[in-house]
């Protein structure tokens, strides 16, 4: 007599068989975050420690504490809440909120007044950096050489100019890369610059005063522009697409677009008199 292997909907001792179908995570097309959960966690870069990281209202990141808190031991300036996967700096009038991370980040110095509740918190994070150091699973930054400097023109952190507003990026311009979520569910190894089509120019603009700010001297600095191309495509630009998943408006995505609003005081270290390339300083002259 030979056993029966037909699969059955239970196991071999009786009990029923629950096998859940894998469903593709999606964003909704009215969702004002098309970031997906899973690329919200990361891990702070001076601590080790997790955070959570969302965007603002004014689209741009910022690092929570992964654990909400009773926000009667919270001052109400540090008080963030969640909607609809935006943070926003204020109370909700729940017992409950969100923290920064830099409030309690032991390789921060606090940036309002801390009460004994997170106080505590802090030693607790401040053991946990002291156990990923131990284990070598962090390393402190090194500090640049004094006699090693950068190339003046290249800049690492570009200024980059589109939607009528300039933008410090985190990476070289061929290397930004796409944001969006592959069918493999790994970020997209693709940069958003097109191999073929429009591109950007350099150009030495000037630097001006951002919101009544007191102006810098009449300085020129070079700034990949990219106020000609189309609307479109500024617009990925902005959403750091690369065309591929441009043209797929249901993919979500896995990481938050790393654009810092340029600011000419606090980015002066970023600013570089002179353009890239030798073919792109006569247009920037003209």
């Amino acid at each position: 007599m030979c056993p029966n292997h037909t699969p059955t909907g239970c196991h071999w001792d009786g009990s029923p068989r629950l096998l859940h179908p894998r469903r593709p995570l999606q964003v909704a097309a009215n969702s004002p975050s098309r970031l997906l959960r899973h690329g919200q966690n990361g891990r702070c870069r001076q601590c080790g420690n997790r955070i959570d990281l969302y965007q603002r209202a004014d689209q741009r990141p910022i690092a929570l504490h992964p654990a909400e808190l009773t926000a009667a031991h919270v001052p109400e300036s540090c008080r963030w809440h969640l909607s609809s996967g935006i943070a926003h700096p204020h109370d909700d009038d729940s017992p409950w909120c969100r923290i920064p991370h830099a409030v309690l980040c032991p390789a921060r110095t606090p940036t309002c007044q801390t009460s004994p509740y997170l106080e505590a918190i802090r030693r607790q994070l401040a053991v946990r950096t002291r156990r990923l150091t131990d284990t070598g699973a962090i390393t402190p930054a090194p500090t640049p050489a004094c006699g090693q400097a950068d190339d003046p023109d290249t800049p690492e952190r570009p200024i980059v100019q589109l939607l009528l507003c300039r933008y410090l990026a985190k990476h070289a311009v061929e290397h930004i890369r796409c944001v969006a979520q592959t069918r493999h569910r790994h970020r997209c190894p693709h940069p958003i610059r097109a191999l073929t089509g429009p591109a950007g120019t350099w150009r030495l603009l000037p630097t001006g005063p951002r919101h009544g700010q007191l102006a810098l001297p009449d300085v020129l600095m070079a700034v990949y522009d990219l106020g000609h191309l189309p609307y479109r495509e500024q617009l990925r630009w902005r959403a750091q697409r690369c065309p591929q998943h441009d043209a797929t408006p249901g993919a979500a995505d896995l990481a938050l677009a790393e654009w810092q609003p340029f600011d000419p005081l606090q980015h002066a270290a970023h600013i570089r008199t002179r353009l890239p390339h030798p073919e792109g300083r006569q247009l920037g002259n003209q």
